[in-house]
């Protein structure tokens, strides 16, 4: 059985790599990416805390905000697509303006 300070250190290591990431990214693709290893993170202390607590529920609402990830993840990737046919790149400097 694993520790749940296991857990508690993992969520935290990439907590950091998701900020790290919003923060020195640039491109618009790597700062969606670097949302979703935030939201894991969550998702590794609910699993954690279930493990903990003896029961399934913190597993069983980690598949519901997974699947309403997926869900962000498409949309927020067709705006990128969107995005970049109208002004030609994902750069973040480049969107402070967002008017058509």
């Amino acid at each position: 059985m694993i520790s749940p300070a296991n857990f508690y250190i993992l969520a935290s290591l990439l907590l950091a790599i998701g900020l790290l990431g919003l923060i020195f990214r640039r491109n618009l693709i790597s700062v969606f990416f670097s949302l979703e290893i935030i939201l894991n993170s969550a998702n590794v202390i609910l699993v954690g805390f279930s493990q903990k607590m003896g029961n399934v529920n913190g597993q069983v609402f980690v598949f519901f905000i997974l699947a309403v990830a997926a869900a962000e993840a498409a949309v927020g990737l067709a705006i990128v697509v969107s995005l970049f046919r109208l002004r030609k790149t994902i750069d973040i400097e480049e969107f402070s303006k967002l008017r058509w």
